[in-house]
């Protein structure tokens, strides 16, 4: 059985308001890393990576040089380091989006760093641009640490299962939009043009994938959970025989392992990597990838 410490509860409900706090205060440093990182395929330049103490943009150029801006949930603070070693750091604390924001780029200032970024999150309904936000003002840092604990654990596991694939891959990355951990198969080949789709939407999908990913939850899903899915979606994926524990969400378009139900298992990464296998082999295997040259064999 795994350490159950690997695994500690964490219901949405109990830091709910922490969790849309710290979404946005996560937004504006992966923002800066937007603004000042050259351009990646999928947009692979925008995302956050787990760290030993946290998350972090890793290393960001600007002027010949670079920095960092990490979130260090175990000291509670936002720590800035430039290259030679000067570092400041921001507290977390319960307090507005907008007060962190303007210390952070405050900060960003005085350390000789100057970057413009668009004040307003993405991908949430009714978004309120950081300056102006002091609806979101909460802190917790028990739930904040726990979330940080599931991410190590599955940051791992994620990249173990990755280590089965020889074809193009994403790195285990976090997308401070959506708030989730996520990791990417590709095919090898393009995807159809997606009707109506917006410019960030055609670049993240021009081709074929399978994506599997950890949330800690909201809307429908009223929980952490793991999620997987195709894009394109192949034929008969939503009807493939889901592993142990998941399902298949016929609204999402994705299979999920709800965070608790995996909690409960007997081996969580063994259950989870279960999960992984299962849900790519539906997507390659209905999609047709070309698996032999694609997969390291015997799988390890």
């Amino acid at each position: 059985m795994d350490d159950p410490n690997a695994w500690p509860p964490l219901p949405l409900a109990a830091w709910e308001d922490t969790r849309a706090t710290l979404h946005m205060w996560t937004q504006i440093a992966g923002k800066v890393r937007l603004a000042l990182s050259p351009a990646v395929n999928h947009w692979w330049q925008v995302p956050l990576y787990v760290s030993p103490c946290g998350l972090t943009t890793s290393a960001i150029p600007y002027q010949g040089e670079a920095f960092e801006m990490e979130f260090d949930f175990a000291a509670d603070q936002l720590a800035i380091r430039k290259t030679g070693g000067a570092a400041t750091f921001v507290r977390l604390y319960a307090r507005s989006v907008a007060e962190f924001y303007g210390e952070v780029m405050a900060t960003l200032h005085a350390m000789g760093i100057d970057v413009k970024i668009w004040p307003v999150p993405v991908e949430i309904a009714n978004p309120i641009p950081f300056a102006d936000d002091r609806e979101h003002a909460s802190y917790d840092p028990g739930p904040v640490q726990r979330f940080h604990r599931i991410l190590l654990r599955t940051d791992t596991i994620f990249k173990e299962f990755r280590g089965r694939f020889v074809g193009k891959a994403s790195p285990v990355h976090f997308f401070w939009g959506s708030f989730d951990l996520a990791a990417t198969r590709f095919s090898g080949r393009r995807a159809p043009e997606r009707e109506g789709a917006d410019p960030i939407t055609r670049e993240a999908y021009s081709h074929e994938c399978s994506s599997a990913g950890f949330w800690p939850g909201g809307g429908e899903i009223a929980g952490a959970a793991f999620y997987s899915y195709a894009a394109p979606e192949p034929s008969g994926y939503g009807a493939y025989a889901a592993p142990p524990l998941a399902q298949y969400h016929k609204g999402m378009g994705e299979f999920i392992l709800m965070y608790d139900d995996l909690r409960q298992a007997a081996s969580p990464r063994a259950a989870l990597l279960d999960f992984l296998q299962t849900t790519y082999d539906a997507a390659a295997g209905l999609g047709n990838w070309d698996r032999a040259n694609l997969e390291r064999q015997g799988g390890q």
